[in-house]
């Protein structure tokens, strides 16, 4: 059975049972409706995923898989900032009438700075180290910019990548302030080590391990009942991904540069509402 699927049935149950409800708490998040969002939590959930024994997508509830790509591509290639970049609706809540989200995500990774080596925005500098100063122990990106939080329309939820060669070997840690679990945790973690995979793919590395660390893993009151009705589910194989192997530039990548074979994932008919 898919390991992916262990760890969130883990996540959710530890939560549900042990967790700290914000009940009586003031919390900015909102539904739809204009109700308070509130939540029940656990501090410090670490998980790690071995990219090399399988790909981390659940099978118990169906992720989608593109539009995470698509996004993870919005942010890290495109490194935009702009909805109409994208092709899913996900960010529309926190666009401006330009389309813009303001100073974040992509618009981070965007900024450059001097090396000694030259002028690298984060990417590239990621890039250009992992293939020429794989040894570093400083090969990271940051998108919590301080300086510009207040012209961010969100602050960065998943804010940081630390990477690591060990060897021949490629590994990463997704550090996350914040990660409502039943919307977004697998939804990160598939964009997460895809990016893993692109890039140690141009870097002529072994994909390996992406560990996930959350500071505030939280499952919305209202999504108590669909939570509940997933951890029911039947669980199945992990797919296989599918990479275009001939491709050794990060800009070249695109949606159709990755599919999956036997992916097979329970429905779910109930909408899931987010909170804003």
């Amino acid at each position: 059975m898919s390991r992916a699927d262990d760890i969130f049935v883990q996540n959710m149950q530890d939560i549900m049972q042990n967790g700290v409800w914000d009940t009586n708490a003031c919390v900015r998040p909102r539904w739809e409706d204009g109700a308070p969002a509130h939540t029940v939590k656990k501090f410090c959930i670490v998980n790690r995923y071995n990219l090399q024994e399988e790909f981390p997508i659940l099978t118990i509830r169906r992720t989608a898989f593109k539009s995470c790509i698509d996004e993870i591509l919005w942010i890290w290639q495109k490194k935009s900032n702009n909805i109409h970049d994208l092709n899913s609706h996900i960010w529309d809540s926190w666009a401006d009438e330009t389309g813009s989200i303001g100073k974040a995500y992509g618009y981070q990774l965007a900024q450059k700075s001097k090396y000694k080596e030259g002028e690298f925005d984060q990417v590239d500098r990621v890039l250009f180290d992992l293939k020429h100063n794989p040894a570093s122990r400083r090969i990271m990106t940051n998108l919590y910019n301080f300086h510009d939080l207040h012209e961010m329309h969100l602050y960065p939820c998943a804010y940081s990548m630390t990477f690591n060669v060990s060897g021949d070997t490629l590994n990463g840690i997704l550090n996350q302030r914040s990660n409502d679990m039943l919307t977004a945790n697998n939804w990160n973690v598939v964009q997460y080590s895809v990016l893993l995979m692109m890039l140690a793919q141009v870097s002529n590395l072994k994909v390996g391990e992406l560990v996930h660390v959350i500071a505030d893993a939280h499952i919305y009151d209202r999504h108590i009942p669909i939570v509940k009705e997933i951890l029911e589910k039947p669980r199945h194989k992990a797919p296989k991904l599918v990479m275009d192997t001939s491709i050794t530039d990060f800009y070249a990548f695109t949606t159709d540069s990755f599919r999956l074979e036997d992916y097979e994932y329970e429905p779910l008919n109930t909408k899931i509402p987010v909170a804003i």
